[in-house]
């Protein structure tokens, strides 16, 4: 196993397509919920611990081995908002994208032929880490970092906020990061042998409506 592959899937320069993406925060922002640094740092925290959590259980999930197509229904069943589940197949096939040509596979090669049109994120980035010889808590730690990287990242452009106050709330989430990672990877672990539904199923329901609306924006800086 390469870890040095796992900094590789995890760089924000990997050409996975979440640069174009808030993760939530856009809308979040303009509801007035998200002003400066402190308020970054509780709405990452939040999305860490509800859909964050969800995604890096599916993500381990897939690099231990459960099948894509199942962990595919479960990643729907857990996404009730028709924008995040558009916006997450998106992300899914620009990650494939870009994963077959670092980590050539039978695996994503199958995986792009099942969901031409792409299948949910933390499912491909489960499977790319599986291409890339990482395991479950390699895929669980990167997806648990993406799901509040790119608020952070997206906040600094909406509201001009300091790229060190941005870096500084990433870096009090570590602890954070550590416990949604480690159990993820648990729960993935115990969904090889018992089944999707050992997984994870935390909601977040701003995160949900704020996405429908968003989707509707004429103008905005970020697709979703």
């Amino acid at each position: 196993m390469s870890r040095a592959a796992l900094l590789v899937l995890a760089d924000g320069r990997f050409p996975a397509g979440g640069h174009a993406h808030s993760g939530g925060a856009e809308a979040a922002v303009k509801a007035g919920r998200i002003t400066g640094a402190a308020s970054l740092e509780d709405f990452c925290r939040g999305r860490l611990h509800t859909t964050g959590s969800v995604s890096a259980a599916l993500a381990a999930a897939a690099a231990l081995g459960v099948d894509p197509a199942t962990l595919d229904e479960a990643a729907d069943a857990r996404t009730p908002s028709a924008a995040l589940r558009a916006a997450a197949r998106r992300l899914g096939r620009q990650l494939l994208r870009a994963a077959r040509v670092a980590w050539p596979s039978p695996e994503l090669d199958a995986l792009a032929r099942e969901f031409p049109k792409g299948a949910h994120q933390p499912v491909v980035l489960g499977v790319a880490a599986r291409a890339a010889g990482l395991g479950g808590e390699d895929a669980a730690y990167c997806s648990a970092y993406e799901s509040v990287s790119g608020p952070a990242t997206a906040v600094v452009r909406l509201l001009s906020l300091d790229p060190f106050d941005a870096t500084a709330v990433l870096a009090r989430l570590a602890p954070d990061l550590d416990d949604v990672a480690r159990e993820a990877a648990r729960s993935a672990r115990r969904a090889v042998d018992e089944g999707v539904d050992a997984l994870p199923a935390a909601s977040a329901p701003l995160l949900e409506v704020g996405a429908e609306g968003h989707a509707g924006w004429a103008v905005r800086l970020f697709a979703s």
